[in-house]
């Protein structure tokens, strides 16, 4: 039997996410998780088959957006409401502050290397702005970029060579030069949209992008060089993330905020945050 690639399917039930649902990442055994499930503030777990429960629950009026996984394992939260990275304990669910900074607009999709190093794209909705920043394994934060577009996706290429960075209100990606220290360098244009805007966006283990164009609820998959290779259609408009999974890193999930769920389609290749789990 042949699989079908590309075709997109629903995987959780229909607003069981409020519509701030966001920032999926999968961990090393396959368990979905994405912000804002039954309710803001939350942290939801979705088992491999669809269970979603409540995994833990932030304090102190912190909503996330975007999680990241590091390589011990432990959830990394950007953190909008507070300015804060969060860092949750997998065994313990303890929470912890794992970087601060103040003059943030607000932290909203991370990006992670392999070496652990954080990036943060840091859009101002209202001025229509942005900037981007590093944040070190010592909890150091360092800004990268300001003056920017609305940042919002941000990812790092499987070679670990490349930082992406696309801009939701001008339908820019970016692409910059990234040192093993998390320096950035040699920004040029990959690739701008005519239309709509754009969320998250993820690589697979070939460096091809998968970037959420919100609104036209469709997931575009680019070339490393800047070309279109195809999208994929999903059955709701407002696409805000995606993250790869499953036993074979080519499961892609994708978090809807108009129908407060996620769907799922089968890839032709894994995701490198899946590949990030099998350096051990």
């Amino acid at each position: 039997m042949i699989e079908e690639l590309f075709i997109s399917h629903p995987f959780t039930e229909r607003d069981g996410f409020t519509s701030g649902i966001e920032g999926p990442a999968c961990d090393a055994d396959g368990n979905l998780y994405a912000v804002n499930y039954a309710r803001q503030h939350t942290i939801g777990k979705v088992a491999p088959e669809g269970k979603c429960s409540v995994f833990v629950e932030l304090p102190n009026g912190s909503i996330g957006n975007g999680i990241r996984f590091d390589s011990a394992g432990a959830m990394l939260i950007a953190d909008y409401t507070n300015h804060n990275i969060l860092k949750v304990d997998m065994e313990t669910q303890d929470i912890s502050i794992y970087a601060h900074e103040p003059t943030m607009n607000q932290p909203n999709d991370i990006a992670i290397g392999a070496n652990d190093i954080v990036y943060a794209s840091d859009p101002n909705w209202a001025e229509s702005t942005g900037q981007i920043w590093r944040i070190d394994t010592d909890g150091t934060v360092t800004l990268l970029e300001a003056d920017m577009g609305t940042t919002n996706g941000i990812e790092v290429s499987p070679d670990e060579r490349n930082l992406y960075v696309n801009e939701s209100v001008q339908r820019n990606i970016w692409a910059y030069n990234l040192s093993a220290a998390g320096e950035v360098s040699n920004k040029r244009l990959l690739i701008q949209f005519p239309d709509f805007g754009f969320d998250g966006m993820r690589c697979d283990i070939e460096g091809n992008l998968y970037v959420t164009r919100h609104g036209k609820g469709t997931i575009a998959k680019v070339s490393p060089q800047g070309e279109v290779l195809l999208e994929v259609e999903l059955a709701g408009k407002d696409c805000t993330n995606l993250a790869f999974g499953g036993p074979d890193g080519r499961t892609c999930y994708v978090t809807l905020a108009d129908r407060g769920n996620v769907e799922y389609f089968r890839t032709d290749l894994p995701g490198r945050s899946w590949q990030l789990f099998q350096r051990d």
